[in-house]
């Protein structure tokens, strides 16, 4: 017996975790201790107590950072800002709309309302677990299923998918017909007591149903808990109009004919798209096999809509689309995993920014799969793809992407990313249909293979 250990024994001390089989023992912290104390990884030691990672980590990657200039631009009308909030999707895919609006009516400016769109994503996803609640309820509280809609009530994140049901459903409005509050710019206290408040219902809903409540006496039930939730969510965001008068300023900022409408006449008027049948939904996804379609279970905004459905295509394929799609000065809603080699500094993201492995004398070797199969990557924010930079035999070098971080963070708002970022960290593009071959769009007729709510690539961005 380790002697250190029978002297513990003799004390009365009780047996450690350390000396159970696969526990840290104290011979390997000797080990580890030789192995650190080198005056090189000492001075590392010294050097990162007082800064931060990132800050030694950073190389010098000023070509990367001082290389603006793209070939192909689909030119920007102006900056928004999602503040303290997870809505980055909604402000991707109002974007893409502003920018047709801005280009068909000849106007020097024009925003929609964030907040309007928001009040009713938050109160149909509160309707979207209330009544899926009520679906399984004769389910344990142990069912994966059940486990996850308690775990997830509501986010403010969020998929395009959802910007085509809530808009679809309730319309769209300017910026000044229904403008941010400080709750719709702070998301956060709102969202928790929201949450904390679905959980109760969520219970309450199903002892309801054990106690023998079904059909009209549950719907009445959920009815009058949404009532608290629209009552919260009017509170924090204000009343959404039903009908305004409105007029849209030309170039010269002189207003136009005003005229009355309803939210789903004004986006009919000046958008007037099919949102389902324009688009298609594209993934890269090394997972799972390319030239596949999937849907994710639960990951919609409403009830009655539709969840995210995406055509799974090797990174090259989705490229070519979106090359065409920006050399026609269209632009698209695109996520990915943005705080992976994130430049704060120089709104540049590059896989040579930092060069952790040097600082901590390893590797970080993990592919994309790899990264997407630990949890390690996955897309987390929603932004406008608007520019690529060619080389003279056509392949992309870099690409831009116009923010809801405001003008002040990265290039005047812009992030740009290197093609070998773009490679790794991209995950989702939707393109209009016309710049999709014929080929793609016929693999879309398949038949989506369904996927769990809790997959680990899919969540909302935020």
């Amino acid at each position: 017996m380790n002697k250190l250990l029978f002297s513990l024994l003799l004390l009365g001390a009780p047996l450690c975790t350390w000396a159970q089989s696969g526990s840290v023992t104290p011979e390997m912290l000797t080990k580890f201790r030789k192995h650190s104390s080198s005056k090189a990884d000492k001075a590392i030691q010294n050097a990162l107590i007082v800064n931060g990672i990132d800050l030694l980590a950073t190389r010098p990657n000023t070509a990367e950072v001082n290389d603006t200039y793209f070939s192909n631009e689909a030119p920007s009308k102006g900056i928004t800002d999602q503040a303290a909030s997870g809505r980055c999707w909604l402000f991707t895919g109002l974007n893409v709309m502003r920018a047709h609006v801005i280009k068909q009516q000849a106007l020097k400016s024009f925003e929609f309302s964030q907040s309007f769109n928001s009040f009713y994503d938050q109160l149909e996803k509160a309707n979207l677990f209330l009544q899926s609640i009520i679906d399984k309820a004769d389910k344990p509280m142990s069912d994966k299923t059940v486990e996850w809609l308690f775990k997830n009530p509501i986010s403010d994140g969020g998929t395009f998918t959802g910007v085509q049901d809530i808009v679809t459903k309730y319309g769209a409005v300017p910026a000044e017909v229904m403008p941010e509050s400080y709750n719709a710019n702070n998301t956060s206290r709102m969202a928790s007591l929201i949450s904390l408040k679905l959980r109760e219902y969520g219970l309450t809903l199903r002892k309801a149903y054990a106690a023998g409540e079904r059909g009209k006496k549950l719907a009445a039930r959920k009815e009058e808990m949404l009532s608290v939730i629209y009552r919260i969510l009017t509170s924090c965001l204000g009343e959404p109009p039903t009908e305004f008068t409105y007029a849209v300023k030309s170039a010269d900022g002189r207003p136009m004919k005003e005229e009355k409408y309803t939210p789903l006449s004004f986006y009919q008027r000046f958008v007037g798209w099919d949102l389902e049948n324009n688009y298609v939904l594209l993934m890269n996804d090394p997972t799972r096999p390319y030239h596949k379609t999937y849907a994710i279970d639960l990951d919609r905004h409403t009830y009655d809509g539709h969840n995210w459905t995406y055509l799974n295509l090797p990174i090259e394929e989705i490229k070519q689309m979106a090359i065409a799609s920006i050399k026609d000065s269209v632009r698209m809603y695109m996520s990915c995993d943005v705080g992976k080699f994130y430049n704060k500094k120089s709104g540049v993201l590059s896989l040579n920014n930092y060069d952790y492995g040097s600082l901590f004398n390893t590797d970080f070797p993990m592919s994309k799969a790899e990264r997407i199969s630990t949890f390690a990557s996955a897309s987390s924010h929603a932004m406008t793809l608007c520019a690529v930079d060619l080389d003279d035999k056509g392949q992309p070098r870099k690409w831009k992407v116009e923010n809801s971080w405001g003008l002040n963070s990265g290039v005047g708002g812009h992030l740009i990313m290197t093609d070998q970022w773009f490679d790794e960290y991209m995950f989702r593009l939707v393109v209009e249909k016309r710049f999709v071959p014929q080929r793609t769009l016929d693999l879309f007729k398949q038949k989506p293979t369904l996927l769990p709510a809790w997959d680990p690539l899919f969540k909302g961005e935020e």
